[in-house]
């Protein structure tokens, strides 16, 4: 294990990159997870087939395949930015798709009925979403957002394919320099495990705090 205790800090730092890169991509991914669970249960049928088709689409395409598509693809397009940012967009934009299928399915939990009653009272679609379903809607889905979170965390592994030194970025070049795979991919799991673990018990807590009592 001294390969691991000798490299804290460049290990640390790797930890850092996977925090930020992980916390970036989620609230944009929940913004847009938000946006696409509004547009499928919206009563204009351009929005729920455009949600729809961007859903299809980016759950039904293997990660790796989009991270290569944006950075190696997109510049012959003129779409070009550095490997960070890259990763950060790719991981929301695949996250997101999944965030608004949680979201769509908290939402279908709500009783039709109250939807009903808040537009007969004369408030508009967005009124009934935002001030009667979602909030009802979100507190639902907590489990659900909270495992795509840690799948979130484990996924910002796949950036080490555009040259992104997080996690799993140490772990390769630790193993190039020090030829020792086993005690520092043990390292480097438990890192991820310092990661996930405690989001879980997080999002338990919110989970029970928020729980309906019936």
């Amino acid at each position: 294990m001294d390969v691991v205790v000798d490299n804290l800090g460049f290990i640390g730092r790797g930890l850092v990159t996977t925090v930020r890169l992980t916390l970036l991509s989620w609230v944009i991914a929940f913004f847009i997870g938000l946006l696409l669970a509004t547009c499928r249960v919206s009563p204009v049928p351009p929005l729920r087939g455009a949600a729809t088709t961007y859903v299809t689409l980016v759950r039904n395409t293997p990660l790796l395949v989009l991270f290569f598509l944006f950075f190696f693809g997109f510049p012959n397009l003129g779409i070009q930015y550095p490997a960070f940012p890259s990763a950060v967009i790719v991981l929301s934009v695949y996250t997101g798709a999944f965030v608004g299928e949680a979201i769509r399915a908290g939402l279908n939990t709500v009783a039709r009925g109250q939807a009903e009653a808040a537009r007969s009272i004369g408030l508009t679609f967005p009124q009934v979403l935002a001030i009667v379903v979602l909030p009802q809607a979100l507190r639902s889905v907590v489990a659900p957002l909270g495992n795509l979170f840690i799948a979130l965390t484990k996924n910002s592994s796949v950036a080490f394919s555009i040259s992104v030194v997080e996690l799993t970025g140490v772990s390769s070049r630790l193993i190039t320099r020090f030829a020792q795979p086993l005690p520092t991919l043990f390292g480097i799991a438990v890192a991820y495990l310092l990661l996930t673990y405690p989001s879980g018990l997080a999002f338990g807590a919110l989970e029970r705090r928020l729980a309906v009592r019936r």
